[in-house]
């Protein structure tokens, strides 16, 4: 009892030291750092797990891939529907609540995936993911920091989109590894304890910032908030065109590049030449997002859909024709990449640039949900289209959908 009043002074001292990091945490700088590894975690387990574990699972279950994909795509389906409610969450409590909310479930997703005794368990499982992924992912992510950081939005939402995109190259050797030591049940049980281990907490005690449901920029607009004032913006001609647009350019880019290694096979590359060119779609997305930042401000939110849409359908349409030379497709992959990572980054700021924050979470949920939903159909797309006429043609008519968008995106 002697040693109490040394101990209380020791805790004193470590409390005084915490409080101003835990101070530091509790403002949009902090909140961009906290969802930078949150975002990681969940991208990398949530999402990238499953292409890595898909030959384990498919070996150890007997369960075919395209029932095992097939449950994955359908976990991405109720992520677009969840978009919309997910969003009116957001508008009402806030991304500490909803994020932690899709935290806990994406760990019970995880878990159910684990220990199911059956194909049907298992796609239930990514079924529950699916529901995580609305509430977790970029959506919610990209609506915290536009209202956070209002005006100054641009640079925050490029660094956490650059940390995000570090997901499956951290992420995918880990768990191939933890698929080889242990097997993917014990595995999964670990990426289950991981979600809800690391990122709800953070959530929940660190995305504490006031939330008023808009940005300091609109802090004095008195524009109304009903839910007639909202359909008045979803419900508008340039609302629908800009909705169009962006699903269209994202079906066409997604069902190319995520059929990139068929597609080079076809013209005469190795099987290990064409995952490289799969793997520099990444370095091209990255480039793409630190290269948004410096587009012109003059060219305007319009001016930089067109010119970043009609670049990739560009590229694409020389990555359909052109017969080679094979570093010369390459560099066409490159460029299709970083026209994918400003294609990001045009999403996240699409809503807030037109539209303002004002119940920014509710609007971009129904402006998200065809493009998640594009973005789940899109690698099924491709394939199917590519063994009916090839993946030249394919790509050939994805270029063609995607300069319509460019076209059309001048109407935005």
């Amino acid at each position: 009892m002697q040693n109490r009043p040394g101990a209380d002074r020791a805790l004193d001292l470590a409390a005084g030291r915490l409080l101003p990091i835990r101070r530091a945490l509790l403002t949009p700088t902090g909140g961009l750092v906290i969802l930078c590894i949150t975002e990681t975690v969940s991208w990398g387990l949530l999402y990238y797990s499953l292409p890595t574990a898909l030959l384990p699972i498919s070996r150890s279950t007997g369960w075919s891939p395209t029932l095992i994909t097939g449950a994955f795509s359908a976990g991405m389906l109720v992520a677009a529907v969840a978009g919309i409610p997910t969003g009116r969450l957001l508008d009402r409590y806030g991304p500490g609540v909803t994020m932690t909310i899709g935290s806990v479930l994406g760990a019970i997703g995880l878990a159910s995936t684990a220990i199911a005794p059956g194909i049907v368990v298992f796609a239930l499982g990514w079924l529950i993911a699916g529901v995580a992924k609305a509430l977790v992912l970029y959506q919610t992510a990209f609506a915290a920091i536009t209202l956070w950081y209002g005006e100054r939005r641009l640079r925050p939402l490029t660094i956490l989109t650059l940390a995000g995109g570090f997901a499956s190259t951290i992420f995918a050797p880990l768990v191939a590894e933890a698929i080889t030591r242990w097997g993917w049940r014990i595995s999964y049980l670990l990426m289950a304890a991981v979600v809800l281990i690391i990122t709800a907490p953070l959530h929940a005690l660190l995305l504490r910032l006031p939330w008023t449901g808009r940005s300091p920029d609109d802090a004095h607009d008195d524009s109304p908030t009903s839910t007639s004032s909202i359909h008045s913006v979803t419900r508008s001609a340039r609302f629908r065109v800009l909705q169009a647009v962006m699903t269209a350019s994202t079906l066409g880019m997604f069902a190319v590049t995520l059929n990139l290694v068929p597609l080079l096979t076809e013209r005469g590359a190795s099987y290990r030449t064409a995952a490289i060119g799969l793997g520099l779609i990444g370095v091209g997305q990255v480039a793409g997002r630190l290269g948004f930042v410096i587009i012109p401000k003059r060219w305007g939110p319009t001016g930089r859909l067109v010119i970043i849409i009609g670049a990739a359908a560009a590229a694409l349409l020389a990555l359909a024709l052109l017969p080679g030379p094979l570093w010369l497709l390459l560099a066409f992959g490159i460029v299709i990449g970083m026209a994918r990572g400003c294609h990001t980054l045009v999403q996240a700021t699409a809503v807030a640039d037109r539209w303002g924050t004002r119940r920014f979470g509710t609007i971009n949920g129904v402006f998200s949900a065809p493009l998640l939903v594009a973005s789940a159909l899109a690698p099924t797309v491709g394939t199917a289209l590519g063994a009916a006429i090839g993946f030249g043609a394919t790509a050939t008519t994805m270029a063609v959908l995607v300069g319509a968008a460019a076209l059309l995106g001048s109407r935005t």
